[in-house]
């Protein structure tokens, strides 16, 4: 009997030890996430890796998916009700946490989906539209984070009109001991007031043990040198207190506040971050991808090199401490702000085992770090740039170049770059580039029209990238699309700037639509992070070679120069492209709105090792985000946000016929 209830002793011992391992395991939400069956962060994991171990759909049955269900926004009866509401494209990719799928939508609202079925479990609407669009980016958002164990978790995001709210995953009531009453005003504590409509949230928070790491986004383009800061801040997830505030544009006594000169970091705003970040739970650290300070494309009130704008910045998570920094840009004037989270590898360069992170950036780079401590795993070197002409102007002498890996896309503007298909087209492709001042990477915009290329949008973009831990492959979507910048003197009545770019324009193109560079104009590029080589690239969709001047030259594909989106499995590469849009400012002039053009809506899978088109799967319109998967019971689906922009939002689920698991 001492033996038996020795036993039974230890076997309950061993029983209360694992339930407190997994309590622990789900509290934290570890950086391979819950279970592989689950998607249970933004990109999958805290890495941003955006992989799944999953295999039921694989090579061989890839071609027999199909859609399952359909699940539609309930921002479209919304709309429907309120026709001056504009819905930009449905970015948001679900969560995927026992079965269940968590989403926000355009209008900021939260929804709990059955994962198997496609049926809505609850709703919560934080009403963010009425107080109005949010300004520069209008309804958009990309997704939610969770925390806490099963029976009390936790749904949390941020919200457009600044708010940090958190919901009962199992009802979708607010917790209403989490701030006040369910929720925390992100607009209290900054260090000067900002005005709501200016200030928010549209990417997801990002969860490491019990601290929620918030950024924000903020208007860009302001015409005044005072814009709201973009400090980042990091909140109890338990109760909504805040734990610590990390300056990004540093204040007296702080590391960096020397790169500021002439009192800029008084009065200088944005340098947030505004999209998605990741986190190595090991290590206890947080990766911040800081954006561009106000203004985007004149720096003469912010002279200095300006940390810690458009850097990698890696935070001690529990306290805000700073680590490391590595600045991708000094005293940006491009708007290369850091566009997507760092995704973190574990690779072995010349034998040699690191612990990396790859940075990618909107001017075609992928910066390879090492997260402990921030050096370079490949030479980056600093080279001289252009100087600026503009008074008051103070651009940097050089800026960093990595020496490897390769550029995955186009930079700056020769001869060489441009559409060649005809002499016709070579030739009135010349005479438009002659118009416009341009030259190398970091040419300074000027009062001439200046092309930037990569432009705004990248280069690399949101998308981000996606990882294949087996390997150490980065899978980088980019898109060549040259953009206008024009720096002109503001009306002094209705601004305290020098200059600033009042107009963006569209994509450079030919008078026959056409794009004035060689293509690709869309693509995915196969990067080894072991040696910095690039391994494939392959086009990311048809492209034009339809069009008339192009018929009958018996073209390949050519990509669009549309944002491509990647997510890898065990043994396939999926990718899909947003669609056409056209950009037009709201009535105020504070907001844009996009129109979607449904163009060769697909689901593509591709062979990993050579970028070769294993099969693709018709959708009723384009992504609008990155797909994700997850497993429930014997079946994998493959969720995909489409839509917006007028074309009704929705997620579609594809899979296969069940099978039995035999992996």
């Amino acid at each position: 009997m001492k033996t038996l209830r020795c036993c039974v002793t230890n076997a309950l011992a061993l029983l209360v030890g694992c339930l407190l391992f997994a309590q622990d395991d789900a509290m934290r939400a570890g950086p391979t996430g819950a279970a592989n069956s689950d998607w249970p962060v933004y990109a999958a994991d805290l890495r941003s890796t955006k992989y799944s171990s999953l295999d039921l759909i694989n090579p061989t049955n890839i071609r027999d998916l199909r859609i399952v269900w359909r699940w539609k926004s309930p921002d479209i009866d919304m709309v429907r009700q309120n026709p001056a509401l504009h819905l930009n494209l449905f970015e948001a990719t679900p969560l995927a946490i026992d079965g269940v799928l968590y989403v926000i939508t355009n209008l900021h609202q939260v929804a709990a989906i059955d994962g198997a079925t496609g049926n809505t479990r609850w709703v919560y609407d934080p009403g963010v539209y009425r107080l109005g669009t949010p300004e520069r980016t209008g309804f958009v958002h990309r997704g939610v984070a969770a925390w806490g164990p099963p029976g009390a978790r936790r749904i949390l995001a941020g919200t457009g009109d600044g708010y940090l709210i958190a919901l009962d995953a199992r009802s979708g009531s607010l917790i209403r001991e989490f701030g006040t009453d369910g929720r925390v005003d992100l607009t209290k504590g900054l260090r000067r007031p900002v005005e709501r409509i200016s200030y928010g949230v549209d990417s997801p928070p990002l969860v490491i043990g019990d601290i929620i790491v918030v950024g924000s986004f903020v208007s860009d383009g302001w015409s005044m040198k005072e814009a709201p800061p973009g400090d980042v801040r990091g909140y109890d997830a338990r109760t909504g207190r805040l734990r610590w505030t990390f300056h990004t544009v540093p204040q007296p006594g702080e590391t960096g506040h020397e790169t500021w000169l002439e009192d800029g970091w008084r009065y200088t705003g944005n340098t947030n971050v505004w999209t998605w970040m990741s986190a190595d739970e090991e290590l206890g650290y947080v990766y911040l991808p800081v954006s561009t300070p106000t203004n985007d494309h004149y720096g003469g009130h912010r002279p200095g090199n300006n940390l810690f704008a458009e850097s990698v910045v890696c935070l001690e998570a529990a306290t805000g401490r700073l680590v490391w920094h590595f600045q991708t840009t000094h005293h940006g004037l491009w708007d290369y702000d850091l566009p997507a989270a760092p995704v973190l590898a574990d690779i072995m360069v010349e034998g040699r085992r690191i612990h990396a992170l790859a940075q990618l950036s909107k001017q075609g780079f992928v910066y390879v770090l090492d997260r402990r401590t921030g050096a370079p795993v490949w030479p980056i070197v600093e080279r001289p740039v252009p100087p600026s002409q503009l008074p008051g102007e103070h651009a940097s002498a050089t800026q960093p170049f990595p020496t490897r890996p390769a550029p995955f896309d186009r930079q700056g503007l020769v001869t060489d770059d441009l559409i060649d298909f005809t002499p016709a087209l070579r030739a009135e492709a010349q005479a438009l580039v002659a118009r416009y001042h341009h030259g190398p990477l970091y040419t300074p915009p000027d009062k001439q029209d200046t092309i930037l290329l990569p432009g705004v949008v990248g280069g690399a973009s949101w998308a981000g990238a996606a990882l294949d831990p087996e390997t150490g492959t980065l899978f980088v979507p980019s898109i060549t699309n040259p953009r206008i910048v024009t720096i002109v003197t503001p009306d002094r009545r209705a601004s305290d700037m020098r200059f600033f770019a009042q107009q963006i324009r569209p994509t450079l193109t030919l008078s026959s639509g056409l794009p004035i560079t060689k293509p690709p104009y869309g693509r995915i590029t196969a990067i080894d992070l072991n040696s910095g080589d690039h391994r494939w690239m392959v086009p990311l969709g048809t492209g034009p070679r339809e069009h008339p001047l192009l018929r009958g030259l018996n073209l390949p594909a050519l990509g669009w120069a549309s944002r491509g989106f990647v997510t890898v499995t065990r043994s396939l590469l999926l990718v899909t492209q947003d669609p056409a849009v056209s950009v037009r400012l709201s009535a105020n002039g504070r907001v844009f709105e996009l129109t979607a053009t449904t163009r060769e809506p697909k689901l593509w899978a591709l062979a990993k090792d050579s970028g070769q088109v294993l099969g693709s799967i018709d959708l009723p319109a384009n992504a609008g985000g990155s797909q994700m998967t997850y497993r429930v019971g014997n079946r994998q689906f493959i969720v995909i946000p489409v839509g917006g922009g007028g074309v009704p939002p929705e997620l579609i689920a594809l899979s296969t016929a069940e099978s039995s698991d035999s992996k």
